[in-house]
């Protein structure tokens, strides 16, 4: 079974919290959707808040770097929240930069971060 990860939109920033382990089709269907909310709703900002997520594969990391990347294409800054020590070891491993992608310990710092980046 399918499921979808909700995309909230606060002001003109989308909120997503990964809840549960992505299978390969649960993390495409993420970035179509994610992509697809950024165009319709030109918001400006994207957290992406991993606290739950203590494991991901190579596939999903390439993913999750690829939404970064797309979601700054598309003008928005993104911010990932709740990175887990074996989760940023594999990103490393991986090769999987996150250079202009602000960083904070938990949600409430990631959005004000991206606030604060927004207004400057």
């Amino acid at each position: 079974m399918n499921m979808r990860i909700p995309i909230l939109k606060l002001k003109d920033i989308l909120i997503v919290s990964l809840q549960w382990e992505l299978d390969d089709q649960t993390a495409i269907q993420f970035q179509e959707d994610l992509l697809e909310k950024l165009h319709d709703t030109s918001a400006r900002g994207v957290v992406i808040d991993l606290t739950p997520i203590d494991f991901i594969d190579s596939f999903i990391a390439k993913v999750l770097g690829d939404v970064i990347s797309m979601s700054g294409l598309m003008g928005a800054r993104v911010v990932i929240t709740g990175i887990q020590p074996a989760v940023a070891i594999t990103l490393i491993e991986l090769g999987i930069r996150l250079e202009n992608v602000m960083t904070a310990l938990d949600l409430e710092n990631g959005m004000d971060k991206l606030q604060h980046e927004l207004e400057a």
